[in-house]
């Protein structure tokens, strides 16, 4: 009976975390329509509901009902399990986000490289994808979008690492409260800006999404999916994209951190602040789509290589050789 009530214990844990992240993906959706029409004067979603908020339900419910078609060419195990294996990735990796200082549902120490890992194989989803069709558009699509996040990847590992040495710690909650004093977009803001660029290039967001440049791939390695199964791909890449808004604010905007440790300020749950973050740096996301065009493919690999890469490189050292200087290196 015991390990029963654990069980269930655990399932609902689960559930009161997905649930919310499902919702909020809904949500963003409708937020990021909003935002590029402001930027655009445009209408945006304003009919289906009170300011078009149940546009992403109707959407969900025309997804649902949608006819799912697979290729008779194409690979119809993998086909079917691109699409999972990249939703449930992006999903899984919310188990180490810590919304308060005991609000998570794992509070692993190797926090930061669980998200690494699980980030990294969600590339594994998009080749299958692209594969699988047995299409060359879905493939070059898949094949772009490998290339870029490895290359941006390791950008962000290294960017990570001049927080872990600030902290000595690889979990997030102890990088959370290591801002108590002081945020580290203040010390480390030139890491934030390339962070912020490799987010935008590791979720295929715009000026960096091309895997899906309908002008020259049809959209990419998603050309062949459909009802549900497309889905799937949408939700994980928004799931993707609250991810790393989710550690952009831990790692550089103190997580939960109230920013004035004074009245009312301090009194409102920290949860509430970190949620607040994570919309400040999404509505960030939506602006760049919105004004800035899109990049080429070989602007792309030379801004992660060729200047990202060596200056993440160099900010390490300084950074190292700052702490060790003035003997700030955390004792592990």
């Amino acid at each position: 009976m015991d390990q029963l009530n654990l069980i269930f214990n655990e399932v609902y844990k689960i559930l009161f975390l997905l649930i919310p992240v499902l919702v909020s993906v809904a949500m963003i959706v409708w937020l990021d329509r909003r935002v590029w029409a402001f930027v655009q004067k445009r209408q945006g979603p304003n009919v289906v509901g009170p300011f078009g908020l149940l546009q992403s339900l109707a959407d969900a419910l025309k997804y649902i009902f949608k006819e799912i078609i697979i290729p008779a060419s194409s690979n119809k195990i993998i086909f079917i399990l691109a699409p999972i294996i990249t939703m449930t990735l992006a999903l899984i990796a919310w188990a180490v986000i810590p919304f308060g200082e005991d609000q998570v549902l794992a509070n692993i120490n190797v926090g930061i490289l669980y998200i690494f890992a699980v980030s990294s194989l969600g590339v594994y989803g998009i080749i299958m994808g692209g594969w699988a069709s047995n299409s060359k558009y879905p493939f070059l699509g898949a094949i772009r979008s490998a290339a870029q996040m490895v290359s941006y990847e390791v950008s962000i590992g290294i960017i990570i690492i001049n927080v872990l040495l600030c902290v000595g710690s690889l979990n997030l909650s102890d990088i959370v409260m290591a801002q108590q004093n002081m945020w580290f977009i203040i010390p480390l803001f030139p890491m934030f800006v390339i962070f912020f660029i490799s987010s935008l290039a590791e979720t295929n967001r715009p000026p960096f999404d091309l895997p899906e440049a309908e002008a020259e791939l049809v959209a990419g390695y998603q050309t062949e999916y459909s009802g549900m199964m497309y889905a799937m791909f949408w939700l994980g890449e928004y799931a993707n994209i609250l991810l790393m808004c989710a550690l952009g604010s831990i790692l550089f905007l103190g997580g939960w951190l109230s920013p004035i440790d004074l009245y009312p300020f301090n009194i409102i749950p920290g949860v509430f602040w970190l949620i607040f973050k994570i919309l400040f740096l999404f509505i960030l996301f939506a602006l760049v789509k919105a004004v800035v065009p899109r990049y080429r493919y070989d602007q792309l690999m030379r801004l992660g290589w060729k200047l990202f890469l060596p200056f993440s490189l160099s900010y390490v050292i300084l950074t190292a050789s700052y702490l060790f200087y003035f003997n700030l290196l955390p004792t592990i």
